[in-house]
């Protein structure tokens, strides 16, 4: 018979062994999902980076993997023109070896912390940003930043210095606006979700990110072949793509709609049906906050308004004033959406209207919407995705969906109007 004092030692032993095997598995598993992050977080140099003279301007192409957020602002002693980047690889980039036009002193390039990298350029002249663009090519997901400057006089640099310093934002670059939402193709950015080291959800040797990639191109083809509609992808491939680089493609693009695609799995299996999610401070359901936690790793700030210059505070004041004037327009498409999908005669969540907090619908001017196609948890849901003719009723169902929404905005831009 074994003695009680040995028991009780071996039992205490084997706790802590499986303990450190917890604890080991936590690790690891964290450690992946660092470097996942890490992985989409930073665009990388894909060719030589250019700087020219055109006429007096001072011209910068800087080829990249993705895009990336990109602030700039202009300082003073010495003159320079200073470009924040989240976040750029630097390798592959020699600045030592770049071509200088002659409005040009030097290159300098470096790591700016927190999550940002920095190019300076030292100027031989005061100088201003006529254009800041991060350009998105939409079939490889590509970027190149495209830089100019141009010559002001040293009291315009001063004052452009001095606006930055209390916070105004240093990049003008002007948006044209063009003809409204009716009146011209509706473009709309349709988004996979996943891809690359984040598969998303797996059942029966199905991965989430695939599923949504090839129901994203034949949404895309069915927009399209409409002839009402433009179309963008925030991945064309199966690859790895940030919040933040999907949240730029939309703003690139000038998004009008921005749908984010997904088919989740939920541990209990219970949840099935078509669901769309609005952005919400708080979840209206445990599940929706759940999935929420799930796709945002970290709080990402998305949008249109300049805030590097803000504290907390007016930075929430700014963005709830944008999402104000957009949330009426986006729980209008929400409506129209689900609508097209009840009469298309799709099976739907029982609370097929939800709310989280979603970090890929945080663009404050841009109405978003995250779409559950369907839930791969669900034998039913998971048969429908694998199914092309049910893929092309629910792709019908949210064209349909669409065009009645800018329909409905365009008439009530015209009421307003008279």
């Amino acid at each position: 018979m074994r003695h009680p004092a040995i028991a009780g030692a071996f039992r205490i032993a084997l706790m802590a062994l499986l303990l450190a095997v917890l604890v080991t598995t936590a690790l690891i598993a964290t450690t992946r999902e660092a470097a996942a992050q890490d992985l989409g977080a930073i665009a990388r140099i894909t060719g030589p980076a250019t700087l020219r003279a055109e006429g007096e301007a001072l011209v910068l192409d800087l080829p990249l993997t993705q895009p990336v957020p990109v602030r700039a602002r202009l300082l003073d002693a010495p003159l320079r023109a200073v470009l924040d980047f989240r976040q750029i690889d630097w390798t592959g980039l020699d600045a030592a070896a770049l071509t200088l036009p002659a409005p040009l002193a030097a290159v300098r390039l470096g790591q700016a912390g927190g999550g940002w990298s920095r190019m300076v350029l030292e100027l031989a002249q005061p100088m201003d940003f006529a254009t800041v663009a991060m350009l998105t090519d939409p079939a490889s997901g590509a970027a190149r930043l495209r830089l100019r400057l141009v010559p002001v006089s040293a009291e315009a640099f001063a004052a452009r210095v001095q606006a930055g310093a209390d916070g105004a934002p240093a990049t003008l670059s002007p948006l044209t606006q063009g003809p409204a939402l009716g009146m011209r193709p509706t473009v709309v950015v349709l988004d996979p979700g996943h891809g690359g080291v984040d598969p998303g959800a797996e059942r029966e040797g199905l991965r989430e990110a695939d599923l949504m990639l090839t129901f994203a191109r034949e949404l895309a083809e069915t927009l399209r072949r409409s002839g009402a509609f433009e179309v963008v992808l925030t991945r064309g491939d199966d690859s790895f793509v940030s919040l933040e680089a999907r949240i730029l493609v939309a703003r690139q693009a000038g998004a009008d709609v921005f749908l984010s695609l997904h088919a989740d799995a939920l541990p209990d299996g219970g949840a099935s049906g078509a669901t769309l999610y609005t952005l919400a401070d708080e979840a209206s359901e445990a599940a929706a906050a759940a999935l929420a936690e799930r796709h945002d790793r970290a709080d990402l700030l998305g949008g249109g308004v300049d805030l590097s210059g803000a504290d907390d505070v007016v930075a929430g004041v700014l963005m709830d004033i944008a999402r104000t004037e957009t949330r009426p327009a986006t729980d209008r498409l929400a409506d129209a959406l689900l609508g097209a999908i009840t009469a298309e005669g799709l099976a739907t969540h029982r609370r097929p209207r939800q709310e989280a907090a979603f970090s890929v619908l945080k663009t404050p001017d841009i109405p978003s919407i995250l779409l559950e196609v369907g839930f791969m948890s669900s034998p039913r849901d998971l048969a429908n995705l694998r199914d092309p003719a049910w893929r092309a009723g629910m792709a019908q169902a949210l064209m349909n969906g669409l065009l009645a929404w800018v329909d409905d905005e365009a008439q009530r831009r015209a009421m307003r109007r008279h």
